[in-house]
Order: structure tokens, then C-alpha cells, then sequence
């Protein structure tokens, strides 16, 4: 039997779930459905259970708009960062229109029918649903494994090798030499955590990362939440970090060497005297060609002060049985490596998409205004900044999505589609990001233009005008009606 929903959302992680409060906010007569593919709400937060997992974003932007983060820790872990995402859920009431272990397989539209027909598999079944429309809340990297490079013989280890995104629950590294391999935030995030057991925790890179020490705790937000309450202190807060991590990252890219100079006279204030900053702790990037690592309170810096952890900077010539040997010749030992490379990314969950029997092929489309798709209709989806917090694009498209619902209800158009025909348009790669995982898989998603609207845009100020309060129909988004009498559900 055939389910029919007025909007099917795909995902019940940090966007999905806020999707669906924009939805129901406000058209709380309009029928939906999320489809998760795990068993669970939370998405990465309930995927990724490695010791100090936390959130590399201040919760005052990684939060809701719509939801003040309450706790006094800005920086916070992942525990907290779930339960604040099902607690959004159950109070709206949201997880009663969650169904787990679907997984969208493929979605096809029809415009005859204004509908999209979606198949997803439960317990080894298929199941249908259909929908007026698509909005898909599923990230961009594969639940079901990360990216570890083939390491010369690893068969030869004889310790354990594991991957963050698949940490073992009986894993117990009490006492024993752990070597984590990588240098970005899960690397520097998994270091400090694991010193409090490991006999010594040593992270071995290839190349060093920008990393940036920064209070757990907001103490402005934490005033101004004494003093006004959550709901008053929230937006002053949230934007005062706006604001600030714009300045950096506008900085960056403006003056790259005073930002370095500033974040290498930071780190040598936090490390041993005489210690190697510029062997360690000296990119052969610029800041923010790749994401910065944010380290709360310094515990990484701390971690190697304290003798607990120490940072290798080499390359991996192959694992022997006892550990790792090196390009330079030297040897690591380790009872635990951790493979903290990278992730995988994955278009759209996989799923295949279909416009009137043909297939949808990504990368032959451009992506409006970061958050729909060329020739594709009455489809969104939501990715979010690489340059400041997922939430704060995410709540953007959610905020898009009602107000474009509303001109098609006011007009009483069955279909939006983005078309894309200007001829002085030129592609661009949908995430221009130099990151690793990006650079691995980036020719399988949708293309970016060259000029508005399909520009993936990174500055949060400049979407909040664009699409908060921008234009609709912006000639770029076209619509129409069904015929009279056309489609199997009627009008």
C-alpha cells in the first residue's frame, strides 16, 4: 500500500528534525513524514560514539534558531548535542512521524501527476510512499563507512585498527600505546580523550592543521542568559559569534599571514618551550583553504604538555607487527591504531533520482541558491556551511522551504523547478574546499555557478537577505499548475 504525505522528508538528524519544526511551525495542517534509515534520531550524533566526540561549532550557531542552547558549555559533546536534537523532536511532538529503518533507495517524480513516488526498503521490504515534495536531510558523507587509506601491511598488525565512524563498544585501551593517524578535528578531538586511559596517545600526520584554541564555555552567552533569560540572550549571542567567525574567516582570506602569525603565537604560548611549532603545527595551506580545528580549553596543546600525548609529523612507510614504521626510518609503537582519515562523501544518501523516466545524472546539474537542483522539481535539499555551523544554513533552507510552500499555495502552483538558462553561467565545483574528503568525491555531486542564484553561498548575513527575505520568484524558479483534471490524487 501506497503512503501519501504532503512532504517527505528524508533523515531525522540535526536538520531533518528542523526541518520538520519550520514545517509544522507553520502549516501545522500539512501532512508529513520523515524516513531514517538508522533506528534512531540524531543522525551523526547518534552515528559517531568516539571517545570526546563533541561539536567542532559553538552551540550558539550549531543550535536552532527556533531553540535556545541552554547549557553553559559552548563547545559540547556529543551527548549533550543528541540529546538536544531529540528533545527538539519529542516536544513538538516531531518523532511521532518518524519511520526508522527506512531506507530511501530511489525517488522518481512525475509531472503529470505533480508527485514524487519514493521507495524505501524496511526490513528487507519494499515500501512506497508518495509526496508533493522532496526534502532531503540526509548530509553528505556515507553512514556506512569512512574513508582509511590501503596502509602497507596492515595484515601484518597485531594490534587493533579501527575508524572512528565505526568504534567498537568493547573497546578497551587501558593502559596501552594508541597511535591516531590524521590531523583534523576527530584527530585532535580523539587525542586528549583517549589520555585519559592510553599508556601514551600519539597522533601521527602527514601535514599539519590550523588548530585554534577556544573556551568551552561563552561567557558572554552565559551572562546574558542570567540576565535576559535563554530566549533574549540566544539571537544576541548567536550573532555576536556570526560576526566573529566571519571576521576570521574574512580575515583568512584577506590577510592569510596575520591570521597564521596569530593562531602560531597561540599555539606556542600553549606548548613546551623549545617545542617544534613549525614542524607540528605549520600548514603548507592557508587558513581556511581547509577547516580550522577547534580545540575547547586547549586540551590538545595541554595534553602534549603534560607528557600524555605527542604529535609525529611523517608518513606511513608500512605497519609491522608491532606498530608503524616510518618514511624517516623511525618506529612507532602501538597496541591501538586509529584511523581517523577522513570521510566518505555520498550525494543525496544514494538515492537515485528520476524526472519523468529519466535518470537524474548530478553532475550534469546546478545547484539554486545551495539547496535545490536544476530541471529537478519540488525537490530541497540541505547542505550546510564548510565555514561556520551546519545549523545556521540549515535553519536558512528551512525558513526558504515555508516561504516557498506559502507562493505556491497563494498562486496555486503544483510545481516549482529551478531552470537554468543563462548562457554567461559557468560551473563551479559545489564545494570549493580543499579538504580531502571533499577533493576524493566532489565530481560526483550537483555543479555551483558562477553567479547568483547558483552560488553555493558561505557567508550566513548575505543568505539571511537572499533567502530569508529575498525574492521567490526570481525568474531563475519557475512554476506552473497541473492541468485540470490531470493527475491521479486530484487537485
Amino acid at each position: 500500500m501506497t503512503e501519501h504525505v504532503e512532504v517527505l522528508i528524508v533523515g531525522a538528524g540535526l536538520s531533518g528534525v528542523g526541518a520538520a519544526h519550520h514545517l509544522r511551525t507553520a502549516f501545522p495542517r500539512k501532512t508529513y513524514t520523515i524516513l531514517e534509515a538508522r533506528d534512531a534520531i540524531g543522525g551523526t550524533w547518534d552515528l559517531f560514539r568516539y571517545p570526546g566526540v563533541r561539536s567542532d561549532s559553538d552551540m550558539q550557531t550549531l543550535g536552532y534558531r527556533f531553540r535556545p542552547w541552554t547549557d553553559a558549555k559552548a563547545i559540547a559533546d556529543g551527548p549533550s548535542i543528541l540529546k538536544y536534537v531529540r528533545d527538539t523532536a519529542a516536544d513538538a511532538g516531531i518523532d511521532r512521524h518518524i519511520r526508522f529503518g527506512h531506507k530511501v533507495v530511489r525517488a522518481a517524480w512525475s509531472t503529470e501527476d505533480a508527485l514524487w513516488t519514493v521507495e524505501a526498503v524496511h526490513d528487507g521490504k519494499p515500501v512506497e510512499f508518495t509526496a508533493k515534495f522532496l526534502y532531503l536531510c540526509s548530509g553528505y558523507y556515507d553512514y556506512a563507512g569512512g574513508h582509511t587509506p590501503e596502509f602497507p601491511g596492515v595484515e601484518e598488525f597485531g594490534g587493533t585498527v579501527v575508524h572512528p565512524q565505526q568504534w567498537p563498544e568493547d573497546l578497551d585501551y587501558t593502559g596501552k600505546k594508541v597511535v591516531v593517524i590524521g590531523s583534523g578535528a576527530t584527530a585532535v578531538t580523539l587525542v586528549p580523550a583517549m589520555t585519559d586511559r592510553a599508556e601514551h596517545v600519539t597522533m601521527l600526520q602527514r601535514s599539519p592543521t590550523y588548530i585554534l584554541s577556544l573556551p568551552s564555555e561563552d561567557a558572554l552567552a552565559n551572562r546574558l542568559r542570567a540576565l535576559l533569560g535563554p530566549r533574549l540572550a540566544y539571537p544576541i549571542a548567536r550573532w555576536k559569534n556570526v560576526a566573529v567567525s566571519t571576521l576570521i574567516y574574512q580575515l583568512s582570506r584577506r590577510r592569510p599571514g596575520v591570521v597564521k602569525a596569530m593562531i602560531r603565537k597561540a599555539a606556542m604560548k600553549q606548548l613546551p618551550p623549545g617545542y617544534a611549532v613549525d614542524t607540528h603545527f605549520k600548514p603548507r595551506y592557508q587558513p581556511w583553504d581547509q577547516r580550522l580545528c577547534l580545540v575547547p580549553d586547549g586540551d590538545l596543546f595541554r595534553s602534549i604538555k603534560r607528557g600524555d600525548a605527542s604529535i609525529v609529523t611523517d608518513r606511513i612507510a608500512s605497519f609491522t607487527r608491532t606498530g608503524i614504521r616510518l618514511e624517516s626510518g623511525g618506529e612507532l609503537e602501538a597496541d591501538v591504531v586509529v584511523s581517523a582519515t577522513g570521510l566518505k562523501l555520498l550525494a543525496f544518501g544514494g538515492i537515485d533520482l528520476v524526472v519523468d523516466g529519466e535518470p537524474v545524472k548530478l553532475p550534469e546539474t546546478m545547484a539554486y541558491k545551495g539547496m535545490m537542483l536544476s530541471g529537478v522539481p519540488n525537490f530541497v535539499f540541505t547542505i550546510g556551511y564548510t565555514n561556520a555551523s551546519w545549523t545556521l544554513k540549515a535553519d536558512l533552507v528551512g525558513e526558504y522551504f515555508v516561504r516557498l510552500l506559502r507562493h505556491l499555495d497563494r498562486h496555486g502552483y503544483d510545481r516549482a523547478v529551478p531552470v537554468n538558462d543563462d548562457p554567461a553561467v559557468t560551473e563551479r565545483p559545489l564545494l570549493d574546499f580543499d579538504a580531502g574528503y571533499v577533493l576524493r568525491s566532489i565530481d560526483e555531486f550537483p555543479k555551483a555557478g558562477s553567479r547568483a542564484p547558483w552560488q553555493l553561498g558561505m557567508s550566513y548575513a548575505h543568505d539571511v537577505v537572499k533567502l530569508r527575505h529575498g525574492k521567490i520568484d526570481d525568474g531563475a524558479l519557475r512554476f506552473s499548475r497541473r492541468e485540470a483534471g490531470a493527475g491521479r490524487l486530484g487537485a
